[in-house]
């Protein structure tokens, strides 16, 4: 359990009240947020700019594998301690702090199913962020239906030969190590298996740099896989496990990008209420408008609510909770809905200055917009969570 479990004046022990310790990760992941992405987030929107320089920074950190057993590297910490840390740096910029989310899924896949070979070639490196990795499992044709992925891998002699494309892959073309789910079996999620391929494998190459909405912080591309060798050695866990383990990183995964919406829209919040109480209308503050007091405190409160929800749930994956699927799926949909919603409400706050990529509002839009679509569709959210209410009541 990772939230302390303090007694208040009734006696009542309350479950949100944060460690010392998890208030020192909360505050270090701030402050590298505000010197290292804040600073830069707008000007590497508009470059396009993937700042390698700065992950290694953060890697310094431990930032480069917070789920790793620390004899691997990495920092052995649980997913509430993750979602503090993606909320603080998503206040920073929320396209690198998602990126880092995802890097960080990929090291925890290979943490929790890898064998002590590959534990101990891949995740030092993972871990230091002196590599970087990349999730693929999304599919021209399998997206929400992954199950139905077409990538291929056929087993000769000591090898794998893998063929198929991974569409929407962060970090495409420039991580090192991507954890591929391929088809060794039967149709269906039975018939699928997870391989760590090599950046440099012969075979593998990339599609163009997608143009996108938001997220233009990190490279966004087709993975390509034209026969690529693979030796049985990378394969990740046994034969037919593959959907198991990429189903088991996305549950973590959901958090951190319901984590890295809060942060956006927190930072939205903050800075509209600095520019309200700037702002003059009508010859009084803006600050005084009751209109706008109520929307202020509506932004928070669902702010605050969706972060109670992802706490819970944070806290039951740690835990492993049954629940946890469910509870993750919750989390991820509210949190953000609700960080798209705040962080529109912000730029509507702002009015015309809102809308200019100067100042960063619609920037955090822009970026916030798509965790509502990548880790599981909003509406896929809502069939993981019926059908776990549904089976709970048979």
């Amino acid at each position: 359990m990772s939230v302390a479990a303090v007694s208040g004046p009734s006696g009542v022990v309350s479950p949100f009240a944060l460690t010392e310790d998890q208030r020192a990760i909360q505050q270090l992941a701030r402050e590298f947020a505000a010197e290292q992405l804040a600073p830069h987030a707008v000007q590497w929107d508009q470059d396009k700019h993937f700042p390698v320089e700065v992950l290694r920074a953060a890697g310094e950190l431990g930032i480069g594998g917070i789920y790793v057993d620390e004899a691997c590297g990495g920092t052995g910490l649980g997913r509430f301690d993750s979602a503090l840390i993606f909320e603080e740096l998503a206040a920073g910029d929320p396209s690198v702090a998602a990126y880092l989310s995802i890097h960080n899924m990929v090291a925890g896949m290979i943490d929790r199913f890898g064998d002590e070979e590959q534990r101990a070639r891949w995740l030092p490196p993972l871990c230091s962020l002196t590599a970087r990795a990349s999730y693929c499992l999304t599919e021209p044709e399998a997206g929400s239906d992954a199950a139905a992925l077409r990538t291929r891998a056929v087993r000769d002699g000591d090898d794998y030969v893998l063929t198929g494309v991974k569409q929407f892959i962060s970090g495409g073309g420039s991580s090192d190590v991507y954890v591929v789910m391929a088809r060794t079996g039967e149709d269906g999620s039975k018939g699928i298996s997870t391989f760590i391929v090599e950046g440099d494998a012969a075979g593998l190459s990339f599609g163009p740099n997608e143009r996108k909405m938001g997220w233009n912080a990190q490279p966004t591309r087709q993975v390509v896989l034209d026969g690529v060798r693979v030796p049985a050695a990378q394969r990740l866990g046994p034969e037919g496990i593959g959907f198991k383990i990429a189903m088991a990183g996305l549950d973590g995964g959901r958090l951190s990008i319901a984590a890295c919406s809060l942060g956006g829209a927190r930072d939205a919040l903050d800075r509209s209420l600095g520019y309200v109480r700037e702002r003059t209308a009508f010859g009084s503050k803006l600050s005084e408008f009751q209109v706008l007091q109520f929307k202020l405190a509506d932004m928070a409160t669902e702010l605050e609510a969706a972060r109670m929800l992802l706490w819970r749930a944070a806290w039951a994956l740690d835990a492993r909770d049954p629940d946890a699927t469910r509870l993750c799926a919750m989390a991820k949909r509210l949190a953000t809905d609700v960080g798209f919603t705040v962080a529109n409400e912000a730029l509507q706050i702002h009015g015309g200055y809102g809308y200019l990529a100067e100042y960063g509002l619609e920037k955090i839009v822009r970026d916030l917009r798509v965790h509502q679509i990548l880790e599981g569709t909003n509406e896929i959210m809502r069939l993981i969570i019926s059908r776990g209410l549904l089976e709970s009541a048979s």
